[in-house]
């Protein structure tokens, strides 16, 4: 998982115009992780089935997710134009990849993360494996200077990604009144320049 993660962010650079291998100083000692879900049937009879989320509205935090799930299916990505939930065809021998958020910052936009959640199936259970590709944790977060300039300026500011994740696993996020956490509903994490 990891060579094909650094594989697709070498990809990401090149499509950017710059060298393969931009990111990979990013990954020194990364703290990439895999984790397998396992998802219930929602329980019957149910007028509504598909309001029943495995996993709620979010933003994938870290660099990219490859996500490998079963014939069952679930996911659902935000449509941007209307806001509307399209379902995610699950393909059999197929990786669907999450650009994460710190990707969006480092590409200065051009790359976006994508709102998405995981419904559960009202009749089977459903398995996915997900590796999430993640920085080094002492790694400065901001948008990469080759992307930036007078006529396009950085769209968002610099975070320290270990300060960040730490945060957001140790903080109560029903304090922050939101439905989907992002990066700019911290600020103590945030190095300002």
């Amino acid at each position: 998982m990891v060579k094909l993660a650094y594989k697709l962010m070498e990809l990401v650079a090149l499509s950017l115009g710059l060298p393969a291998d931009r990111f990979h100083g990013f990954f020194k000692d990364q703290t990439s992780y895999i984790r397998l879900n396992h998802y219930n049937p929602y329980p019957s009879p149910s007028p509504s089935p598909h309001l029943a989320l495995g996993l709620g509205i979010h933003q994938d935090s870290g660099v990219l997710t490859i996500l490998n799930e079963d014939d069952v299916g679930g996911l659902e990505v935000k449509r941007k134009t209307d806001g509307e939930w399209v379902q995610v065809k699950s393909t059999p021998d197929a990786y669907i990849i999450n650009i994460g958020d710190n990707t969006q910052v480092w590409t200065n936009d051009e790359y976006e993360s994508v709102e998405h959640r995981e419904v559960v199936n009202s009749e089977r259970e459903r398995f996915s494996i997900a590796f999430f590709l993640h920085a080094s944790s002492y790694t400065m977060v901001e948008p990469l200077e080759e992307l930036t300039s007078e006529q396009n300026p950085a769209k968002n500011r610099a975070y320290s990604w270990g300060k960040f994740i730490a945060h957001k696993k140790w903080s109560d996020f029903q304090k922050l009144s939101v439905e989907n956490v992002q990066i700019s509903h911290l600020t103590d994490f945030r190095i300002s320049k």
